[in-house]
């Protein structure tokens, strides 16, 4: 009788260990540091990433974090290859009309950086000047939206500083914890780049995507959001990775 009773407890424990370590595979483009990058051990590391634990340990699902380029991260998740994606996501209207979207986990501004000697403040003090941005980010989108502007696309963000620090753009749009990395910490690039302006265009947020009608996957992922919001985790996250 004893070894039944065992062998039942057993089979319960392993079955509910099985549902709350259910695994939830996120799609990443890790070349947005201090958002998600990947570190000196090889690893996917960063803010979104460190969230995502924490809302998983809340939530009660695993992360697994799967390092896909930006160019098709969204048509890999409506070809079903990850659950989720998790990389910097700024949710837009023209987004929700083709996928699903958490709750907010971050508020996320443009920024305008250009070399230290530049006198612009503003983004139209740019016209006939070309900037750079990584291709379909809300950062492209803004340049696209100043008239006279010339916009040069690149599949990665670093790329584009890289050509600015190198003198072959004018200057560099994207979201602002991204360009206070590059233009603020980065050893190579301090020195001789500044964030020039904030761009005002109204309020921005970045959520975790998943593929429309994935109620199972949005459920957990806002559970685990929530709960890391409410427990003041978040701000302990952003004082890490961000400094604010």
């Amino acid at each position: 009788m004893f070894k039944r009773t065992l062998l039942t407890v057993m089979a319960l424990v392993l079955l509910t260990g099985t549902a709350l370590a259910k695994d939830i595979v996120f799609a990443t483009d890790a070349t947005w540091p201090p958002m998600e990058f990947v570190g000196p051990d090889k690893a996917i590391t960063g803010f979104a990433v460190d969230y995502m634990k924490a809302a998983g340990k809340e939530a009660g699902f695993t992360p697994v974090f799967k390092a896909v380029a930006w160019d098709g991260i969204f048509a890999g998740l409506d070809a079903g290859n990850y659950d989720a994606i998790c990389s910097s996501v700024s949710i837009t209207d023209e987004r929700k009309n083709a996928m699903d979207f958490s709750i907010p986990y971050f508020k996320v501004r443009q920024a305008l950086v250009v070399p230290k000697d530049s006198k612009v403040k503003n983004i139209e003090e740019m016209k006939g000047k070309t900037l750079g941005a990584q291709i379909s980010t809300t950062g492209h989108f803004a340049i696209k939206k100043v008239e006279g502007i010339k916009d040069k696309s690149y599949d990665e963000v670093g790329l584009a500083f890289e050509d600015l620090f190198n003198g072959r753009i004018d200057g560099v749009v994207c979201d602002d914890p991204v360009a206070a990395q590059y233009a603020l910490q980065n050893d190579k690039y301090k020195n001789a780049l500044k964030i020039a302006t904030i761009i005002e265009a109204g309020d921005e947020f970045y959520g975790i995507a998943m593929k429309k009608g994935n109620k199972e996957v949005l459920d957990l992922v806002n559970t685990g959001i929530k709960a890391v919001q409410d427990k003041g985790i978040d701000k302990e996250l952003q004082k890490k990775w961000i400094g604010q």
